[in-house]
């Protein structure tokens, strides 16, 4: 589409020679003889850019050029004057103005100037849109109790210097809640910088939060900045601080307690202004028992707690985060628009998602993308595969003359007899949901054996012999034991 311009001149010659100067150019021209008509021709037709001369007959150019950033904050609006002064030009910069360009104006230099302004706003648009983007996704969906208790946890915690510690199954949303605590505090426009601490080597961990100086280690070719110096002035967020080494714990502590940093290899300190916000899915209090956590770090990070539910905890969320996902996959992806039949809600509501949102977001995403409907059926779901591992665990009891009722956290299953008997009685029903119980928590505790069977709450050795009875593998990540 051509880039639309406006001039706004009282002489007809002007107007008349840039008309046909920006038509050869390949842009869409319209022209208006003082400031009342340009401010009408805009209410109707948005401009790209406006050429606004200063000098005009009632209402002067600095007054148009204020109503026009009044109007649209974002118009991209080139000054022109045959008496330009510097004062003239300071005021209708410090009015917004993009450009400022004296009479009698050169081609090449009006050319120049609204290119540049073109390419501003769109420059402008893509910023905005991707904001928008990067808001949505990182939106706390949820109506449910446990969603209401966080945000007043958030609304009174956010913003004071506390330090918060959020915990929850992986998958939960805890980036979501301190991306929300951020926003909420006195610092939301510093930087938001985040730090996972799982999947950083051990023997980089310090480099990567610290910074190193040149030569500090084997490929440090030149001196750089942690992560404690990125976010200084904003919020430093140390996902799955968990799994961060004891010799980086003991460095982590100092900062908390100091409020500054060493570089690796430096001996000078650096004073860091940083809110700090942890999350893990560990058990902290087991993991200092253990010795595997510095029990003073946890201390300090524990000053408010915040506990993110499951998924199976919240059932009631699944209708909204479901839309939500669907919504923000068809825009993102230039999908057509679609939406979810009332039973497909129901049955999506039903399943256990031992990936919590992580999983139901992957799950709608493949939904939005496979699906072809104006609207998503239950058809459909069996169709992409979504819940398919979960047809030979009972689940399909639902459809056979039982329903599924999530009530106080769990899954609670209530089977009509028929429904029983259509899987083959009551010992083959019993062993499809004992199947699907050891499913869930292989998924949950990520292949390994021995977490999995304390989330049972049996021995770890009659889990290795169900798990060969139902031919479920060894473990999803080939970890038998506690790693």
């Amino acid at each position: 589409m051509k880039p639309t311009v406006l001039i706004v001149d009282d002489e007809k010659n002007i107007r008349r020679t840039f008309q046909m100067v920006l038509r050869s150019e390949g842009f869409t021209v319209r022209t208006a003889e003082s400031g009342e008509e340009a401010l009408q021709d805009v209410e109707k037709h948005p401009a790209d850019v406006v050429v606004l001369d200063v000098r005009l007959p009632g209402m002067g150019g600095i007054e148009v050029l204020t109503r026009l950033r009044e109007r649209d904050p974002e118009q991209a609006v080139v000054m022109i004057s045959g008496h330009g002064t510097i004062a003239t030009a300071v005021e209708a910069t410090r009015h917004g103005a993009f450009d400022f360009v004296e009479k009698p104006l050169s081609k090449e230099r009006l050319l120049v100037a609204l290119r540049n302004a073109i390419k501003l706003r769109t420059l402008d648009r893509q910023v905005k849109e991707l904001s928008h983007r990067d808001a949505r996704r990182h939106l706390m969906i949820g109506e449910s109790g446990p969603m209401g208790l966080i945000r007043e946890q958030i609304r009174r915690a956010a913003p004071t210097a506390a330090r918060i510690l959020i915990t929850g199954e992986s998958g939960t949303g805890k980036e979501l809640v301190a991306r929300a605590v951020h926003e909420a505090s006195d610092r939301p426009q510093g930087p938001f910088v985040k730090v996972n601490c799982a999947a950083i080597p051990e023997e980089l961990i310090e480099s990567e939060l610290f910074g190193a100086v040149k030569g500090a280690y084997t490929g440090a070719t030149e001196s750089r900045d942690g992560k404690f110096l990125q976010a200084d002035g904003g919020t430093l967020f140390l996902d799955e601080v968990g799994d961060m080494s004891l010799k980086a714990q003991a460095k982590v502590l100092r900062v908390l307690q100091e409020g500054e940093i060493e570089r690796v290899g430096g001996s000078d300190t650096v004073r860091v202004d940083v809110r700090i916000l942890a999350a893990t899915n560990k058990d902290l209090p087991v993991e200092v028992s253990r010795g595997e956590f510095r029990e003073d770090l946890y201390f300090r990070l524990n000053v408010v707690p915040v506990q993110v539910p499951p998924l199976r905890e919240r059932r009631q969320d699944i209708p909204l985060l479901a839309e939500h996902f669907l919504t923000r996959y068809l825009d993102e992806n230039g999908l057509p628009q679609r939406i979810f039949a009332a039973e497909t809600l129901q049955l999506l509501q039903s399943l256990p998602w031992p990936g919590n949102i992580r999983e139901l977001g992957n799950a709608v995403e493949r939904l939005a993308i496979l699906s072809s409907g104006a609207s998503i059926e239950p058809a459909d779901l069996t169709r992409c595969g979504v819940g398919a591992d979960l047809q030979s665990s009972g689940r399909e009891i639902q459809h056979m003359g039982g329903s599924t009722e999530p009530t106080g956290g769990a899954n609670a299953v209530a089977v009509e007899p028929t429904g029983v008997l259509a899987m083959g009685g009551l010992v083959a029903a019993r062993q499809a949901f004992e199947k699907a119980c050891i499913a869930a928590a292989l998924n949950e505790a990520e292949g390994n054996v021995s977490q999995a069977a304390r989330l049972l709450g049996i021995d770890r050795t009659n889990l290795h012999k169900k798990i060969q009875a139902y031919d479920l593998g060894s473990g999803r990540s080939g970890r038998n034991e506690d790693s």
